[in-house]
């Protein structure tokens, strides 16, 4: 172990500047034994630092490296585990606490006294050493005690007191050593002999110095008078200072007195200061002036400044109200007559309040409605900001009464609904009025009876009994003409109405214009004066506080009113009630449009939809935007009952049986429709709805045509077909309509198609008997027979050809194409004007059996020199003159 330490010493220790003083061999305990050394240190530099040092063995090789290191002051505690036994485990308590089972109990008791050596001369005990043997901690005093200062050196406390007792040499020391073993030149080779004259050296300095000390006896015995004059003095002194505590003593008991007093003086102010908190806060936050109370009781509520004060007065009287007391507030009398006061105050004011509003309310109503009759000529609503306006200015007192008096508030909510839905109901029903009879009227100016009103109902709903009885005259006429797509076909540019349908439409767009602004407006004011902001209200018991004043929870009385409900949702609970007119007034409205022209549901369509996308860009949730929302599926329904009608009427059609058929109506209807609708659509919302009627449409137009030319018995099959979907495709192209792509090129296919299928059945085989004559030549090649051995054949030989040619001179040709060119002409409509392609195709096709002929002429009779009576020129001329010619 010695060598360890001197290693330890050398290698980790010197470099550092600190001594080694003891180590222990340890492991830690409970866990596989890992053996490293405990150093206690203690730096060469003063001041001192005492250190307890982890050293471990290098797994890489044969040296000690420093692991771990703890200052000796961070050591609480010291346990030895058992004093009695011997038992190599203790623990150290540093900022945790550290087990080590040290390799002898020797090691471990040497290492624990090091420890409390250092801590009695560096920490003055503040080390506590527990399960430690007392003996080991007393072995160090007792032999210091037994020994001189001079020889401590060599007491069993080995190496610590060594270490401290030892100092190095200062220059001169050296200077006097190496002088003196100069002078005793033997000194190195005989240190007896050396030692031996120190000795008798030292024993001539002791005489010398005991005969100094006896030559000094009288300077003792001065020295011992002076010594008792002065013990004297102090006895002298002790007896002044004893009388002076006694003097002190009465003095401190005044003192405390004194204090005492002071401390409670100083309580009374305490208490004095928070008493006079207390009243502060009851006068500055439960004090109500008395220009308040005045506004209050007797408050004007009709002008503008009298309606301040009673702004600001209330207020006042809320915050004072709604103050958060102290506990033990509520039982001092000055405040429960000041609540009382406030509670009267506060009724008496909400009365007040109310029973104005309620005036207003009424005289508002009297004098809106008196202002209806200058309306009514024109298709106006009458404008009620001025009525907000002045009902604005009580907003905040509405807003007072709904945080206090919360029954009266209703009462005036439904008092207000209850005057302004009889004042709109009378407003909106007039408005209508004009409405229905400008659009009735307009009708019967451009039509006369022609176009009257038509129905099953004879009735129209929420019309006056003048509107109802030019509804009835109108009917019977109407019923025979209503709008469709047949009539639109039979009827001329003229009699379309379009200036009727723009009228109607503009009469329409005004009524939704109207409407719009009077229900933004309403639901605003209604939002602000009652205070019904578009969020969910506050749940019963939440205060909201304001400008730091204390607040409390109001009484559980003042809010009986349900709060399930939300703002938002009694904003359009109060806007349903009051409007509850308007959409069974618009839906009548729309009725009556949809009895004049079933047309009008397009316009409808498109302005209403207009209205709902405008209105849900503001507010999607307004009355406005959910009512006109629910119309215009009425709308829409109308529109497609308008699109299912025309297709009945299409199945419906007769066509007669003496006349040729033509252009179908509803063909010629549907054109109409589709250029009326690509107008009234253009750039607007709803423009799908147009798509899918328009898809249903030709389907049902197509389906349509293919039956009445199945029908037809005066007209070909193929003529029918042909110049109705020609006019179809037409139609579609010049519209461009882009849903209906797929249908136009169908209707040309089919255009074509039936063309050629009437030029080929019409046109028939012209030379009949040359037809045969060459069918018959080519049912011959098709036996097998060789092109160039058919003339050999005896019905086929060029004699027969000859014969056949002949009856078929240009005369007889040019005959037939005459009598063919007058049937067609009976077959096809003027308004179409597809004769002269029919012609021309014809003549396609004659030219091309023509040339026909001649190339079987050509292989079958080659060099036989037999041609046609007629040439291809000749027929062109045949064509040409005969379409001149008519």
């Amino acid at each position: 172990m010695t060598a360890i330490k001197h290693a330890l010493q050398r290698d980790i220790f010197t470099p550092n500047d600190e001594r080694l003083l003891s180590i222990v061999n340890v492991c830690k305990a409970g866990k596989k034994k890992k053996n490293c050394f405990l150093c206690a240190t203690v730096t060469t530099e003063r001041p001192v630092q005492v250190r307890v040092v982890k050293v471990k063995k290098s797994d890489k090789g044969d040296f000690y490296k420093r692991q771990m290191a703890w200052e000796l002051r961070d050591l609480a505690e010291v346990d030895a585990k058992d004093a009695s036994k011997e038992n190599p485990e203790f623990d150290l308590h540093f900022e945790k606490v550290y087990r080590w089972v040290a390799s002898s109990t020797a090691e471990k008791n040497s290492f624990i006294s090091c420890i409390w050596k250092l801590n009695q001369r560096y920490l003055r005990k503040k080390v506590e050493f527990v399960n430690v043997s007392s003996q080991l901690l007393e072995e160090l005093p007792k032999a210091e005690e037994s020994v001189p200062s001079g020889e401590s050196q060599s007491v069993a406390g080995g190496d610590e007191d060594a270490l401290d007792d030892y100092q190095e040499l200062n220059a001169r020391e050296e200077q006097d050593i190496e002088g003196m073993m100069e002078v005793c030149e033997y000194a190195i080779s005989n240190a007896e002999a050396f030692a031996e004259k120190l000795s008798r050296e030292l024993q001539v300095l002791d005489g010398a110095n005991i005969q100094s000390i006896m030559a000094s006896e009288k300077q003792v015995n001065i020295l011992m008078q002076l010594l008792d004059e002065a013990l004297s003095e102090v006895d002298t002194i002790e007896g002044k200072l004893s009388s002076y505590e006694e003097m002190l003593q009465s003095v401190k008991e005044q003192m405390d007195q004194i204090s005492q007093s002071n401390r409670l003086i100083q309580i009374s102010n305490t208490n004095n200061g928070k008493l006079l908190d207390e009243i502060q806060f009851l006068v500055n936050y439960m004090d109500l002036s008395k220009g308040h109370i005045r506004a209050l009781q007797d408050g004007d509520l009709s002008s503008p400044k009298g309606i301040e004060a009673c702004i600001n007065a209330s207020e006042a009287l809320l915050q004072c109200m709604n103050v958060a007391l102290r506990p033990g507030h509520e039982k001092l009398m000055a405040v429960k007559q000041q609540q009382h006061l406030f509670t009267e105050l506060r009724d008496t004011f909400a009365r007040r309040l109310t029973n104005h509003l309620n005036n207003v309310f009424v005289h508002q109503g009297h004098d809106q409605s008196s202002t209806l009759s200058q309306h009514t000529a024109e298709l106006t609503l009458p404008k009620h900001s001025p009525l907000h306006r002045d009902l604005l200015r009580y907003a905040k007192l509405m807003e007072w009464l709904k945080n206090t008096q919360r029954e009266k508030y209703d009462g005036l909510s439904r008092t207000y609904v209850d005057y302004m839905t009889r004042l709109y109901e009378r407003e909106i029903k007039d408005f209508f009025e004009v409405a229905k009879i400008k659009m009735a009227g307009t009708t019967k100016e451009g039509k006369g009876n022609k176009f009257g009103l038509h129905g099953s109902s004879g009735k129209l709903t929420g019309s006056t009994s003048s509107l109802n009885k030019l509804a009835v005259q109108g009917s019977s006429s109407r019923r025979s003409q209503s709008s469709s797509l047949l009539d639109m076909g039979n009827m001329s540019a003229s009699d379309l109405d379009v200036a009727d349908r723009t009228k109607f439409d503009k009469i329409f767009e005004q009524v939704l214009s109207e409407l719009e602004p009077l229900c933004l407006a309403e639901q605003d004011f209604i939002s602000k004066f009652f205070k019904l902001q578009q969020h969910p209200t506050l749940a019963q018991g939440e205060v909201e506080s304001d400008g730091g004043v204390p607040s409390r929870q109001p009484p559980a009385g003042e809010h009986r009113h349900s709060m399930s409900l939300t703002e938002k949702d009694m904003v359009r609970l109060m806007m349903n009630k009051i409007f509850q007119s308007i959409e069974t007034e618009l839906n009548s409205l729309i009725a009556l449009g949809d009895k004049i022209d079933s047309f009008h549901s397009l316009y409808m369509l498109v302005k209403m939809s207009h209205h709902v996308w405008t209105a849900q860009n503001v507010d999607p949730t307004s009355y406005l935007s959910t009512t006109l929302g629910n119309v215009l599926v009425t709308v829409k329904r109308n529109f497609d009952k308008c699109i299912s009608g025309q297709i009945r009427q299409m199945e419906e059609v007769k066509i007669s049986k003496k006349s040729k058929v033509g252009i179908l109506p509803f063909v010629t209807g549907f054109e109409e429709f589709a250029e009326l609708a690509e107008t009234i659509f253009r750039n607007a919302e709803r423009r799908g709805d147009l798509d899918k009627a328009y898809v249903k449409l030709i389907r049902a137009v197509f389906m349509n045509v293919e039956k009445v030319a199945n029908e037809s018995q005066k007209t070909p099959r193929d003529v029918v077909m042909m110049e109705n979907f020609h006019h179809i495709f037409s139609t579609q192209s010049r519209l461009k309509i882009s849903c209906l792509e797929t249908e136009r090129r169908e209707a040309k296919h089919k255009y074509t198609d039936h063309l050629q299928s009437y030029v080929i059945n019409s046109l028939g085989q012209p030379l009949e008997k040359l037809n045969h004559f060459f069918e018959g030549v080519e049912a011959r090649v098709a036996q097998g027979v060789r092109e160039e051995e058919v003339s050999y054949q005896l019905a086929f030989n060029k004699q027969e050809l000859r014969k056949v040619i002949k009856e078929y001179p240009g005369k007889e040709v040019k005959k037939g194409l005459d009598n063919l060119y007058k049937k067609v002409d009976k077959h096809l409509c003027e308004e179409e004007s597809l004769l002269q392609v029919v012609w021309h195709s014809m003549q396609d096709e004659f030219i091309r059996q023509y040339k026909h002929f001649e190339g079987l002429i050509g292989r079958c009779y080659p060099g036989s020199g037999i041609t046609m009576e007629f040439t291809i020129g000749d027929m062109l001329e045949y064509f040409s003159s005969i379409a001149q010619s008519h």
